[in-house]
């Protein structure tokens, strides 16, 4: 790092990680559960879908914000949404409203959107050998909020129980809490625009997140990167958003379902800088492809767990670590677009795919768990797989040829 805006503004990532880490964990371990106590195991995937639609809502909004005015703003605003989402969710379970607490968890989705772009803030502080590794250390640093935050489950149903509203709606008080204090941190600690990202803009007017995933679908690698990032978050939202359900239809309580989405969150982001150093030295094609095979072995695992707790935790655990994996490689992938033209706005409209391709696997998750079990839903999550692998096979063999399709000043990924 070099000079003290640099130093402050990466400790702001870091803060706001750990606390939005905190906010949308607290919320998500018992989302599903909360949607299930006002209506039906078959809306349970609804909830989180919402959430994951709520994110998607935000990532082009935020990234064309941050293009503009930069991410200090952005992500303060990202985290001020999620904050109004926490309290209307809080308001819609005093009232046992559904659509109140509909409303809640779209805007709380905000919160996983804001905590995402931190990554590409983070690509804009390092110098271009190490976009991975401090990409990686920012996602690492949501590791101690997300761990903690499903673990405060029984203290906020007690917090809940305390204060006359349902136990369930509990956990959201450390979530209102978390996300005002992240917004404090963005806005306290980070530069307005860090030297590094100001050398980083090129003249070229931004183009439309439309028009940038269109840019997308004619590079291979780019192609890729954004494909691969969509599929492995709707394969880890698919699986996990149900795992709660599953377990608590299997008698186990909120503590033992807490612990299981604890080491499940711990696998998403404990090992990110360990794949971040792998994309850095080997390349983000090479971590991809562990990613993609952890997220199989993850799905068949799950396939085969039946109501073994252990291997559910296993399963959920090996789910964490192959969505840390491909996210981290596609995200390298997707800063080493060279155009700021380009970059921003793909970013954008790829945390909107991503966030959109989960939210689809979370409303399908639940109608797949009522119909064919927990099994059967791990099983078609795990089919998604193969359509992201292919096209990582042809993005390699792609690498190995000089490209025709550019034209000159063109932008296009390194290699």
């Amino acid at each position: 790092m070099s000079g003290p805006s640099t130093r402050r503004s990466f400790v702001a990532l870091i803060a706001s990680n750990v606390l939005g880490g905190v906010g949308v964990a607290s919320g998500i371990a018992v989302g599903s559960l909360l949607v299930v106590s006002l209506s039906s195991v078959a809306f349970a995937g609804l909830g989180q879908a919402l959430s994951v639609f709520g994110a998607g809502l935000m990532a082009v909004p935020l990234a064309g914000l941050a293009a503009r005015r930069g991410r200090r703003p952005a992500l303060a605003l990202g985290y001020g949404v999620a904050l109004l989402g926490a309290a209307v969710i809080i308001l819609g379970a005093a009232l046992g409203c559904l659509p109140v607490l509909f409303a809640g968890l779209l805007a709380f989705g905000a919160a996983q959107a804001t905590n995402l772009q931190t990554r590409y803030a983070a690509s804009e502080l390092a110098g271009t050998e190490r976009r991975g590794t401090w990409m990686s250390m920012v996602l690492w640093a949501t590791t101690i909020g997300s761990v903690a935050g499903p673990n405060l489950s029984a203290a906020g149903g007690q917090l809940g129980s305390a204060v006359g509203l349902p136990a369930l709606a509990g956990p959201y008080f450390f979530s209102l809490a978390a996300f005002a204090a992240a917004a404090a941190a963005v806005l306290l600690l980070l530069a307005r625009r860090p030297a590094a990202a100001a050398t980083q803009v090129t003249s070229a007017a931004p183009i439309s997140a439309l028009a940038a995933l269109g840019w997308s679908a004619r590079h291979p690698v780019a192609r890729f990167a954004v494909a691969l990032i969509v599929v492995a978050h709707a394969v880890m939202v698919g699986i996990m958003s149900m795992t709660p359900v599953h377990l608590g239809n299997g008698g186990h309580g909120l503590g033992v379902i807490g612990l299981v989405i604890s080491l499940h969150i711990l696998g998403m982001y404990a090992l990110s800088p360990v794949f971040g150093a792998l994309a850095d030295r080997s390349g983000p094609m090479r971590t991809a492809l562990v990613g993609l095979v952890t997220l199989g072995a993850s799905a068949a695992l799950a396939f085969l767990a039946r109501d073994s707790l252990l291997a559910i935790i296993f399963a959920l655990v090996l789910l964490g670590l192959g969505w840390s994996a491909s996210i981290i490689s596609g995200s390298v992938l997707l800063a080493d677009v060279d155009s700021g033209a380009v970059r921003v706005p793909l970013q954008g409209a790829t945390d909107a795919l991503m966030s959109y391709g989960g939210g689809a696997s979370a409303m399908t998750a639940g109608v797949l768990l009522a119909a064919i079990g927990y099994g059967g839903l791990a099983l078609v999550a795990g089919a998604l797989i193969i359509p992201a692998a292919a096209l990582g096979w042809v993005a390699n063999r792609s690498r190995r040829v000089p490209s025709r399709g550019a034209s000159a000043g063109e932008p296009h990924v390194k290699s």
